[in-house]
């Protein structure tokens, strides 16, 4: 498996939807100098969600101009069709949606298959119970703490009892898999989060858009 940050902080993952992509290598370095860990790519399909971002070339791009590993995050009714082109295009991590269409189990297994780090992902209004089935099989848990589709959304607190049950699970079955949390996240609720058993911080349009974003990641972590 590719190099993946495994920490004694919270790991910090600009989500790159927020970034200007006029200037997508600037914004990209700009959070390289400022320390974050790795970048969090949100595909959308306009389906599963609705909205629409972009496919594997972007990826493939994003993966030419930085070294941080990618964190993929499929927003997409059928992922099992295109994990295949993710993984080509450089993707570290291909986390899908336990809500999806596709066969999960499969499409997990395939995904680690390709040589990338499988993941799962849940909505806010998705009960926890419905991806316990599949925690042995990933690396990561994505919650997600706004609804999909758009960044700017506020947090919604109810999601980190669900971390801290993940978590609990994590301990009982002497699983590995990392929590992360996405939607909402700044130097507010970031402490939350950690408190709760979170691993990973996403954050979008706070940390592009905060004044010092050296500041604003150290803030992050700090959190732990």
């Amino acid at each position: 498996m590719p190099w993946w940050p495994r920490l004694d902080r919270p790991a910090v993952a600009p989500s790159v939807l927020s970034a200007d992509f006029t200037d997508l290598r600037g914004d990209l370095d700009s959070m390289v100098e400022s320390g974050a860990d790795l970048l969090h790519l949100d595909v959308m399909d306009g389906h599963f969600v609705p909205n629409l971002t972009f496919g594997p070339f972007v990826v493939a791009a994003i993966d030419r101009a930085t070294d941080l590993p990618l964190d993929v995050h499929l927003m997409i009714s059928r992922p099992d069709r295109y994990c295949a082109d993710f993984a080509s295009a450089g993707a570290d991590a291909l986390t899908i949606h336990v809500e999806a269409e596709s066969d999960v189990e499969r499409t997990l297994r395939d995904i680690r298959d390709a040589g990338v780090r499988p993941g799962i992902s849940l909505n806010p209004g998705t009960s926890l119970e419905t991806l316990t089935p599949y925690l042995d099989l990933v690396d990561l848990v994505l919650v997600m703490s706004v609804q999909p589709g758009f960044g700017g959304q506020a947090f919604q607190p109810a999601v980190l009892g669900k971390i801290r049950d993940l978590a609990g699970i994590r301990a009982d079955r002497g699983l590995d898999f990392e929590i992360s949390i996405d939607g909402g996240i700044n130097d507010r609720t970031a402490p939350d989060a950690v408190s709760a058993g979170a691993d990973i911080l996403v954050s979008g349009s706070w940390l592009f858009g905060a004044p010092d974003r050296r500041v604003a990641v150290n803030d992050l972590r700090k959190s732990g």
